[in-house]
């Protein structure tokens, strides 16, 4: 998987949404090699996106053409600055990866972190997933640097996800929940309660 990572802060949230959209029907239904993109933004407008691709050459080829560039101008203009833009094929899908079916997607941005013991972490919650948060779909985490990270966790409502947070791991776990939880204590959240979620027709 490839993909394009945006950020930015918003001066116009339901510009951004109908921009979106719009994008969705110019280029996202028909662009070959699309496979999709969640996002949203937060209640103090900080913006975060993932658009999903199978291949670097599929996203480059929708990036140069005319019309895409227009659009992107266009888009800008709903911003506080400049859009940052990362684009990478070092991507994690973790459980089922995302889902148009969430209700509540979470974006956690992180930075300074053992890559080697964030998976490890994950291949042990990986046991106990499906019956210490059944709440939680999937996600895609997009390192951003050896050490850094963006990750979308998609859940499938926002009530379910704070119930779920609330859950301790069974005592055999504690040692590497607690671990995992230091790695993250610097983390930036994203609450996205009204996320952006688009798949293609047939994708």
């Amino acid at each position: 998987m490839f993909v394009w990572l945006l950020q930015g802060k918003v001066n116009d949230p339901k510009e951004v949404g109908r921009q979106l959209a719009r994008w969705t029907i110019d280029f996202g239904d028909t662009a070959v090699g699309y496979l999709g993109s969640t996002g949203g933004v937060t209640d103090d407008r900080r913006f975060a996106l993932i658009a999903r691709w199978s291949s670097e050459e599929a996203a480059n080829e929708l990036l140069a053409r005319a019309e895409k560039q227009a659009w992107y101008e266009e888009f800008q203009k709903s911003f506080d600055g400049d859009i940052d833009f990362f684009e990478t094929d070092d991507v994690t899908s973790l459980l089922a990866g995302g889902s148009d079916a969430a209700g509540f997607v979470q974006a956690m941005k992180v930075s300074g972190v053992d890559r080697q013991r964030v998976e490890a972490a994950d291949r042990a919650f990986d046991g106990i997933a499906s019956e210490m948060r059944p709440d939680l779909i999937g996600g895609v985490r997009v390192w951003t640097t050896p050490d850094s990270f963006v990750e979308l966790n998609y859940f499938t409502s926002e009530q379910d996800a704070r119930d779920g947070e609330q859950k301790a791991p069974p005592p055999e776990m504690m040692a590497d929940f607690e671990d995992f939880v230091a790695m993250m204590r610097d983390a930036e959240f994203f609450d996205f309660t009204e996320p952006f979620l688009h798949s293609p027709p047939g994708r």
